[in-house]
């Protein structure tokens, strides 16, 4: 976070905002850069050097950019779990 973050309507920075960020209508959207699909997955996560093993960051994705961030996290060794977002279509 850097200071002009916390000025009155600053937009927060990417990585701390598009995780879990929603629209202005209050839909979850996905995490991909540039994507403004409306969300259908939660990916959970941690990075084991820095996380206790408990803790689970998330990340949103539509069903297009599901796989790839699965992959993106898989390959780091972060990817946990992969969920269907309460309220979504892929929902049970």
């Amino acid at each position: 976070m850097s200071i002009f973050d916390q000025l009155p309507g600053a937009v927060a920075s990417t990585a701390q905002s598009t995780r879990a960020a929603s629209t202005a209508h209050g839909n979850p959207i996905c995490s991909r850069k540039a994507c403004g699909q409306s969300a259908s997955w939660q990916l959970l996560w941690n990075n084991p050097r820095i996380h206790t093993p408990e803790r689970r960051k998330t990340w949103l994705a539509c069903s297009e950019h599901r796989e790839w961030l699965e992959e993106y996290l898989t390959t780091r060794g972060l990817w946990k779990q992969t969920l269907p977002l309460e309220g979504s279509p892929a929902a049970p």
